[in-house]
């Protein structure tokens, strides 16, 4: 037997393991779902909106130009989630892979299937489905599909090598984020070339580009599954330099408060996934508003977006930061109100800074604000903050999980439960930034103020009841034991 033919039967036999690998994994995540009639219910409405969306909209008036911005934004978002993530979302976890033979192809492709359990890549395929039906019907369909799959595979292979570049050392810290820059800008002309093959060609043009977008999407799983290999012989810097790394004394704070505060901070900031996506939150936002030119009407409805997904990084499931030493954290004679005050307090300024930092970007170009606007943007600011704080808060408390945040690439909660939370979290500050923006079109400051006045009166009823809930030690039991079991 030649070393040629030897080499594809061991490449096929890796990729027979992987693909085996994957479907026991997903067998494994499967049977530990604890509500699967919800789970299930949950699918199903996906697949649902998913051919509504595919169908209904065939024969409304739109502008063609959303195309242009979609499809490349589709891949920008995708590529820019996944660099940042290094490689995309866990099938399982780090801990418990170590003592599993699970292969970087096998979580290659764990990421891959997992990558559609995204609100923010659900909410972008329903967007393209919906436009290319109305451009040119059901008939287009396929190349819709093709371009999400490709998108998809795309993100793939470039988070992949982003942290294979980020484990190579700081000589090649520059490539991390310009290869991520460099495939956003080619998206954009691939894909109008694709709308204009959608708007104006035949079934067999449509029929070619999508083969053509399929077949690159299977070069793409490869080449990804290539740099998955790569970077798994390479130890991950980022992590282990944080994990490794000597913090100087300060002087000790005065109030309990103050102590709890900071440790939270360490928690957060100390953590390679939820600094990377805080910064991804704040600034990717706030540069396509920049590159936009957005106006002051369409910046209110940013608040929304970088608080609800800024709060899915850690704040649904806020105790998992504590992971183990959540048993020593109780130990501490401190009232169960103060932790839950300090956990409070740290959320919301992450939120408001990213917000802030977003907002700063898109005001750049957004020309002189009417008093209306500028109130309207700082209200929205500070109401979607307490939404996701007390969303946050509820869910920790109603749902608690086990999850190891020292992971490039962890959630903190399955990857089903964290669409139904992000679904949930993008319709309320959606809604709340649409009215705001309606009033300040309108130019009442008085009931911008009276909407903003009731709605965070809700959010602090709700923090308060959260923090009352907190104290009751069979409830906190509850919590510690789940999110400490880790």
């Amino acid at each position: 037997m030649s070393a040629g033919h030897r080499s594809r039967s061991g490449a096929r036999g890796q990729w027979r393991r992987a693909l085996r690998d994957v479907r026991h994994l997903l067998a494994f995540r499967a049977a530990t779902v604890r509500r699967r009639r919800a789970a299930g219910s949950a699918l199903a409405a996906i697949g649902v909106v998913t051919v509504l969306a595919a169908v209904l909209p065939a024969g409304m008036r739109v502008d063609a130009d959303l195309g242009r911005m979609l499809a490349p934004g589709l891949a920008g978002v995708a590529v820019g989630a996944a660099a940042a993530g290094g490689g995309g979302r866990e099938l399982i976890g780090r801990d418990a892979a170590a003592v599993h033979p699970i292969s970087p192809v096998s979580d290659h492709l764990g990421a891959l299937v997992l990558a559609p359990l995204s609100a923010g890549w659900l909410i972008q395929a329903w967007a393209l489905l919906g436009l290319v039906a109305a451009l040119s019907g059901v008939r287009a369909q396929g190349i819709a599909v093709a371009w999400v799959l490709m998108a998809t595979a795309l993100a793939q292979a470039v988070g992949w090598t982003a942290e294979w570049l980020r484990r190579r050392g700081p000589g090649w810290a520059l490539g991390r984020f310009v290869l991520p820059v460099v495939v956003g800008l080619l998206a954009a002309p691939v894909a109008a070339v694709v709308g204009r093959i959608v708007r104006t060609g035949g079934p067999l043009s449509l029929l070619a580009t999508a083969a053509a977008l399929l077949a690159l999407a299977v070069g793409l799983v490869v080449l990804g599954a290539r740099a998955a290999l790569a970077t798994s012989r390479l130890v991950p810097r980022d992590e282990g330099r944080l994990e490794s790394r000597t913090y100087a004394l300060r002087t000790t704070p005065r109030s309990d408060l103050a102590v709890l505060r900071r440790i939270d901070r360490g928690s957060v900031w100390r953590s390679v996934p939820l600094r990377r996506g805080t910064w991804l939150l704040a600034l990717a936002p706030g540069s396509i508003a920049l590159a936009g030119g957005l106006s002051w009407s369409a910046l209110v409805l940013m608040p929304g977006l970088v608080a609800s997904g800024c709060v899915l990084l850690f704040g649904v499931n806020l105790w998992c930061l504590d992971g183990r030493g959540l048993l020593w954290r109780e130990t501490l004679p401190v009232p169960p109100r103060t932790v839950v005050a300090a956990r409070t307090w740290v959320l919301a300024e992450l939120l408001l800074g990213a917000g802030a930092v977003t907002l700063l970007l898109g005001a750049v170009r957004a020309g002189r604000p009417t008093a209306a606007e500028l109130l309207a943007v700082v209200l929205a600011l500070g109401v979607v903050v307490g939404q996701a704080v007390s969303a946050g808060l509820r869910w920790s408390a109603a749902h608690p999980h086990a999850v190891d945040l020292r992971s490039a690439r962890a959630t903190p909660a399955p990857p089903l439960v964290m669409v139904g939370y992000s679904l949930r979290l993008a319709v309320a500050t959606t809604v709340t930034g649409v009215l705001l923006g309606g009033l300040a079109e309108a130019g009442r400051t008085d009931l911008l103020l009276v909407l903003a006045a009731a709605l965070g009166a809700v959010s602090a009823y709700r923090i308060s009841r959260a923090g009352r809930r907190w104290s009751d030690p069979v409830r906190r039991a509850r919590v510690v034991s789940i999110v400490s079991a880790g």
